[in-house]
């Protein structure tokens, strides 16, 4: 339990994004500390990106994994002449919602118990992506997005990490005293130049 807690105050942390504008729908910037993110948390955090594609992997995290499969993503979707859809990705303690940007129709609510790991690629540092189980066929599955700059998907990135500690605090408190199983938290792992760490890492300036 305070792994978990300390892997949450070192993403917490990250030092500039959270200090700047992040491009974020409505202009909204991401808030300075914990206690500031929290009610625009529960609203869900709102940014718009393009939607790249999927693949599927073989484990449910792992930097290795998500370079690997963020690289098969990006080069199918350099092969293709589509045009990639844009989405407003919604994030907040109880998962990620897909919308389309142009139509407003709901692509996928994904739930936060289903995801397993996120990560802003390190070569395709504006590419942010995600690792989670199918609710349909139960694959684990990596889909990835890009987004206008670096920051913009670094913050994506910090804001899930946040989601789940917030997701975790909430289940806390409302199973205090409980034996109940506690609700896996995934990796999110920041661009850095400390790979050898093994969760959420401090973004290089």
């Amino acid at each position: 339990m305070e792994a978990l807690r300390a892997a949450g105050r070192a993403v917490l942390r990250s030092p500039r994004l959270a200090r700047h504008g992040l491009g974020l729908r409505r202009r909204r910037k991401l808030p300075e500390t914990w206690a500031d993110m929290q009610e625009p948390l529960l609203e869900g955090m709102c940014f718009t990106l393009k939607y790249l594609g999927m693949t599927l992997v073989e484990k449910p995290k792992g930097e290795d994994m998500a370079a690997a499969a963020i690289r098969r993503i990006v080069a199918t979707a350099r092969v293709g002449a589509r045009k990639f859809q844009k989405v407003i990705l919604t994030v907040s303690p109880r998962g990620i919602s897909l919308q389309d940007a142009d139509t407003k129709e709901m692509v996928e609510n994904i739930s936060i118990y289903r995801i397993s790991y996120c990560t802003t690629d390190k070569l395709q540092n504006k590419v942010f992506a995600y690792v989670a189980q199918s609710q349909e066929s139960g694959a684990l599955e990596c889909h990835a997005f890009l987004s206008p700059k670096k920051k913009i998907a670094q913050a994506v990135t910090l804001t899930v990490a946040q989601a789940f500690q917030m997701a975790l605090d909430l289940w806390e408190a409302a199973h205090a005293g409980s034996r109940q199983e506690q609700p896996l938290h995934p990796s999110c792992v920041l661009e850095s130049s400390e790979p050898s760490r093994p969760r959420q890492e401090k973004s290089s300036p």
